[in-house]
Parts: C-alpha cells; structure tokens; sequence
C-alpha cells in the first residue's frame, strides 16, 4: 500500500474528513521533493518543540499502547508545518504556540494543562463557526480557493489535532497498536467483533 492509499484510509476511519488546507499539505508531502518555499523560515525553540510533544502526548497518551512521542508525532507535525503548510497556517500555528508558551504550560500539572486545552478546544469551534470553515471530505477541492483567500491560517489547535493523528495512524507502531493487521486476508465476510477485540487493517 503506498502512502496516498494509507492518508485515504486514515482520513476515513478518522470520519473521513480533514480541513482542506491539511489535505493540500498532504498532496504536498506526497509530491514534493524538497522544502515548501513560502517565504517564511518556520523554526521552533527547543520550549517550543517540548510543548508540542507534550500536547500531542495529551491527545494521544501512552498506555497499553504507544503514545504520540513513542511514535515520532512531534517531529511529524514540525516536518509538516515546516514543509507542507502555507505560510497563513505557519503564522497562525505559531501564535497559538506563543499564546500556550505565555500560560506557562511547561509548569502547569496535566490537570492544568488540560484545562489550557479544552478552552482552547471551545475557543477554537467557536472561531471555525465565526468564519464559516468546515471540514473537506478526501477528494473535494470546491472550498480550497475560499481556505487561500482567508486572511488567517486554520487554528494551532485544529492544525496540531489532525497533525498528531495524522502522525500517529500513519507510523507503522500506531496503526498496529490500533488495528489487528492482515496481510493476506481470507474471504470477505461480516464478523462480529469481540469485546476490545481490534478491528482490521489490511
């Protein structure tokens, strides 16, 4: 399976749906052979990038199974911003990060932390409602102009939600501590799954 196939499936069994400028950040890693050139360096600090892991990690602990830092998310999502995403969603994503960096997140407990989160959460729906985004099924460009033409990038927390899922059922370990994988799968048939029985990857 190659990797416009694994971003499809992701994007489904996420709901099926992604903003339209991640998914034109996702057509840009799967084409592109060197660095975005959008005339902005986007760099993150080491308390920067230390934020970022433990967001994801909040998002995506570890439990029984990785979490987002066991599989490589936080590098994922700066590759991603860095590389793929247009200088509007650079900008915004960094000011969401200097405004969490202001709450003095690193020192907060993770009850503190998440509350910093689920009012940025609310912060964010009530900001997407106010200018009338939605998200974009795999595979529908009609909003993409509309997206370019937005004087503001998508939300730091919708842009590091759908990165760090992204990240993490893209890697080889997320997608295995998710799904039973099947290689050679038999017949097709409908099964009945099993009380915390894994559904099928294939």
């Amino acid at each position: 399976m190659n990797r416009r196939d694994v971003i499809k499936n992701v994007a489904l069994m996420l709901g099926g749906a992604f903003s339209a400028p991640t998914l034109m950040a996702m057509n840009h890693w799967e084409n592109a052979t060197q660095a975005h050139v959008n005339g902005t360096a986007f760099s993150l600090s080491s308390s920067q990038r230390t934020i970022v892991a433990e967001i994801a990690e909040l998002i995506l602990p570890k439990t029984d199974t990785p979490g987002a830092k066991d599989v490589g998310v936080p590098a994922f999502i700066e590759m991603m911003m860095k590389d793929c995403y247009a200088q509007a969603e650079q900008q915004s994503f960094m000011e969401g990060l200097v405004l969490i960096e202001q709450t003095k997140f690193l020192d907060l407990n993770e009850s503190e932390r998440k509350g910093v989160l689920k009012y940025l959460e609310q912060e964010t729906k009530a900001e997407m409602v106010a200018r009338q985004m939605k998200q974009t099924k795999m595979g529908d460009n009609d909003d993409h102009e509309d997206i370019k033409k937005a004087p503001k990038g998508l939300p730091f927390w919708r842009l590091i939600k759908e990165l760090t899922l992204l990240g993490y059922f893209t890697s080889e370990e997320g997608i295995k501590a998710s799904f039973e994988y099947v290689q050679i799968p038999g017949k097709l048939e409908n099964i009945k799954l099993q009380p915390n029985q894994k559904a099928y990857a294939y």
